[in-house]
């Protein structure tokens, strides 16, 4: 790699990683909040968000990363444009396409880095944030009891809880139900434990009684009991542990899909083929879309104003190439066999770099041929 390969690709790492830490702090902050309230309102701990916050950071990072290095490259390519850099190189007899040769190789940085995210860490952060949600959400005495309030979990239903132990257990319990229109029940208890069930949790009470009053007569009657099952279908609704997720599957088992693979994700067989190809088409992005902004701001000359004219052109084309990559996935995604449109954001953004390089040469070429 020759002296100025090494010098324009430091200053694009650079800006590359201010420009990523920035864009990942703005994401990851917008994201952090949502996920702050709903993770308090369900009661869990500041170390329980801060978990999931650390488990969706490779997910930011992948989407930034090449939004990222194409801010890097136009923002540096203007700064040398400004300081003649380019325009003194240029005229030593480098080419468009020989300085673009820098640009290359901090995309296939940038390529590499994107490769270990989409294949390996965001897949196994994914792995974790699903079993630990599914932890989390079976916990219902964090989701639904608090100790000394009277809480409603559903409508007709009252309960309350004195004291909630170390262990989960339930000290001096009461339950009302009011649901029903001929009877109410109510059900006391000195201790009781929630415990999974097939459908919804269960109730095991200890030492108590449950009084039944008729509304037609107004008769009660009371049983006492040692220990109660009470299975409360209905009054709290168990989410146990929900489907697999496509993010969190390996990239061979989506491109070579099973039939209970997709049962479990509830996902077809396009939309397998689809996320399997994207994590090989998305890092060819963080090639193309630096390229473009290089080549893209290579079309203009020195001027006082900048390069502004030339720098709405190329985050216009990012834009177009967004919107193809959408389209694209879209239409993949409902036929298995359109699989490889998903290489057409990154491919058909290369071809544009590509032929912005070629068109900023013609009018070197023609005053070559006049000299």
């Amino acid at each position: 790699m020759s002296r100025f390969d090494r010098y324009l690709l430091s200053l694009l790492l650079q800006l590359f990683g201010f420009f990523s830490l920035v864009l990942v702090a703005v994401y990851w902050v917008n994201r952090a909040v949502g996920l702050f309230d709903q993770l308090i309102r369900d009661g869990q701990s500041a170390v329980v968000f801060l978990e999931f916050s650390l488990l969706t950071l490779p997910n930011v990072i992948r989407l930034v990363l090449p939004v990222s290095a194409f801010a890097a490259a136009v923002y540096v390519v203007n700064r040398l444009m400004q300081e003649s850099e380019l325009v003194v190189m240029q005229a030593t007899g480098f080419s468009y396409f020989r300085l673009a040769r820098p640009i290359l190789y901090f995309g296939l940085v940038v390529m590499a880095a994107q490769l270990v995210l989409v294949h390996f860490l965001v897949p196994a952060s994914q792995r974790i944030l699903t079993e630990r949600s599914a932890e989390i959400s079976e916990n219902v005495t964090a989701r639904f009891l608090n100790e000394g309030q009277f809480m409603h979990p559903a409508d007709g239903v009252t309960l309350y809880v004195r004291d909630i132990s170390q262990t989960g257990e339930l000290n001096d319990l009461f339950l009302s139900d009011e649901r029903s229109t001929t009877e109410r029940m109510t059900y006391t208890a000195r201790r009781a434990l929630l415990v999974p069930g097939d459908v919804a949790p269960k109730l095991l009470m200890f030492d108590g009684a449950a009084q039944s009053l008729t509304r037609a007569d107004q008769r009660m009657s009371v049983t006492r009991f040692a220990d109660f099952t009470l299975d409360l279908a209905g009054l709290i609704s168990a989410s146990g542990r929900g489907g697999q997720s496509i993010d969190a599957l390996s990239t061979m088992e989506l491109l070579h899909p099973t039939d209970e693979l997709m049962q479990a994700t509830h996902s077809t067989k396009a939309e397998f083929l689809q996320e399997g190809n994207w994590r090989f088409a998305s890092p060819m992005l963080a090639v193309a879309a630096p390229l473009i902004g290089f080549a893209a701001l290579m079309l203009g000359t020195f001027s006082r104003f900048g390069l502004w004219r030339q720098m709405v052109l190329a985050v216009g084309l990012l834009i177009l190439m967004q919107m193809v990559s959408t389209w694209s996935s879209g239409v993949a995604m409902k036929q298995a066999a359109a699989w490889p449109l998903t290489y057409l954001a990154p491919v058909s953004g290369g071809l544009i770099g590509v032929a912005l390089l070629a068109l900023a040469e013609r009018p070197r070429r023609r005053r070559r041929i006049a000299a």
